[in-house]
């Protein structure tokens, strides 16, 4: 039986994340499964990302005549549906034939953003014409040791209209994964990181042998730029002419040298758990990050965020939006684009009744008096 079909069944609805999982978990390939779900190291960091939304408590308001909350929010100057979008996760089609095209339909249809991966197995140009001309969608980019393969991408997202480039700083390459270790994963021959030219799909540096992109970790170490500095930012923004969101800020003074590099928004992420293994729950890192932008540009944040709620409790502590990255790919997995449709609206509804149930009738009015934390 298909997760779909499973769903079909009054007691099978999908009805949260956790729903969502678990019907992605009966679908996919062991591998794949391992592939999405795993983290770096023995997993603390992964852990500890749900865990910090766990122990804050939501404050409760009584009579605030709240009425139909608006989740509506504007950034860089495009309107969203809500404060919640879809972070960079590479090769959708591991979930479903549906692919990076069918996460941005589903999430254009709720006024929501998708940030594309720079390994997306579907071209930006079909992914934007899927999502339709005015949806929030922007490009993640790593560095590559090849300067103009990151730049082309950045001249090629902006042709196809996107409206931002996101720079990811927490890669200088992969992490070490030992579900994938354990599994030799391979990414399938039919899945090709098809946006990169074939150049970039097997660089190596000088005198070594090239590593294609059917082993991410190999590849990553291979064709990555290990050495690239905060002066990427600045190229980006010049050759592209779109604003540049550094993802992967954890600390104040990180986020001081992106701002300072012409940055124009960051997102706190420790990848959701990814690269090092001991660092710090997004949420937790979220307040240094808050103080040491100052109000100067969006902070954004994923890594953790299972519900609407907890999209709430970024919001509350200072982020201007919240992204999330496995959920998708376990709705996608679940029931295609129709599925990841579910999933966000589901969440979409989760953050207004959470807002109705704190008193906040639009989002610029949550703040630190909505959340509880531990002591």
């Amino acid at each position: 039986m298909t997760a779909a079909a499973a769903a079909s069944s009054p007691r099978a609805q999908l009805l949260d994340c956790a729903d969502f999982t678990d019907a992605a978990h009966r679908v996919l390939p062991g591998d794949v499964w391992d592939f999405i779900a795993g983290g770096a190291g023995r997993e603390r960091t992964l852990a500890a990302n749900e865990a910090a939304f766990a122990s804050v408590r939501l404050r409760p308001r009584g009579l605030a005549a709240v009425g139909e909350p608006d989740t509506t929010v504007r950034v860089f100057g495009t309107r969203w549906g809500a404060p919640l979008g879809v972070a960079p996760l590479a090769y959708h089609g591991l979930a479903h034939s549906d692919g990076e095209a069918g996460t941005a339909k589903a999430a254009a249809e709720l006024g929501l953003p998708l940030i594309v991966s720079t390994f997306a197995g579907q071209p930006l140009e079909r992914i934007r014409a899927a999502a339709g001309e005015a949806a929030p969608l922007w490009l993640q980019l790593y560095c590559f040791r090849d300067q103009e393969v990151t730049e082309g991408l950045a001249r090629r997202a902006a042709a196809a209209g996107y409206q931002a480039l996101v720079v990811t700083a927490d890669t200088p390459y992969m992490g070490r994964r030992l579900r994938d270790l354990r599994n030799d994963f391979r990414i399938p021959p039919h899945i090709r990181p098809v946006n990169l030219p074939p150049a970039a799909a097997h660089q190596a540096p000088s005198g070594s042998a090239a590593t294609g992109p059917d082993s991410p970790a190999a590849h990553s170490r291979s064709a990555f730029r290990a050495d690239q500095d905060w002066t990427i930012v600045d190229r980006l923004r010049r050759i592209s002419g779109l604003p540049v969101v550094v993802k992967g800020v954890m600390t104040g003074q990180d986020t001081h040298a992106a701002i300072s590099a012409g940055a124009e928004g960051v997102i706190v992420s420790n990848h959701g758990g990814r690269q090092l293994d001991g660092a710090p729950a997004a949420l937790d890192a979220l307040p240094e990050v808050v103080t040491a932008v100052g109000g100067s540009v969006p902070v954004f944040l994923d890594g953790g965020v299972r519900s609407g709620a907890d999209a709430f409790t970024a919001l509350a502590l200072g982020a201007n939006a919240a992204f999330v990255g496995r959920p998708a790919l376990y709705a996608l997995a679940a029931d295609g684009a129709s599925g990841v449709r579910q999933l966000l609206s589901i969440m979409s509804g989760e953050l207004a009744d959470t807002m109705v149930f704190t008193g906040h009738r639009t989002v610029p009015s949550i703040d630190a008096t909505a959340v509880e934390m531990p002591r």
